[in-house]
């Protein structure tokens, strides 16, 4: 049996920065993104975002790989979310995601990022921190 402990801090955005994720939706959204990740043995250590974006930091078991957890949550999310008429108008996810690894060291550190996403957005938009984002890796 193989023992894995991969720690994934992945970001994405609403199709065009649409706000679709008001508080209200936000809390169904992440409910339920929780919810079928546990059926997809994908485990959710916390998930938050803001009007336009989540932030997840995620394990993966041994046979998991990142583009396939985010294919996962995404897709089967957006689904969860026309098929529910969760938002008036039509959902969709951006395309792209940010993934990167974290230390077992910096997980605190980050679940707490995720968890002050209200705060930290009141400061600075999606794209100005994702654009930081793609900076630092020279994208």
């Amino acid at each position: 049996m193989a023992y894995v402990r991969i720690h994934i801090h992945a970001v994405w955005g609403t199709k065009n920065r649409f706000p679709f994720l008001t508080k209200e939706i936000r809390t169904k959204v992440i409910e339920h993104i929780k919810q079928n990740a546990k059926t997809k043995d994908i485990y959710i250590e916390q998930i938050n975002g803001y009007i336009d974006h989540l932030h997840v930091l995620l394990s993966l078991n041994a046979d998991m790989t990142i583009a396939k957890a985010m294919q996962l949550i995404k897709g089967e999310s957006a689904f969860w979310i026309n098929k529910n008429k969760v938002t008036k108008a039509k959902f969709e996810w951006a395309d792209e995601y940010y993934a990167a690894s974290v230390s077992d060291s910096d997980v605190g550190r980050v679940k707490t990022y995720i968890i002050e996403q209200e705060a930290h957005h009141a400061k600075k938009t999606f794209v100005q921190e994702y654009d930081e984002l793609m900076n630092n890796f020279n994208l």
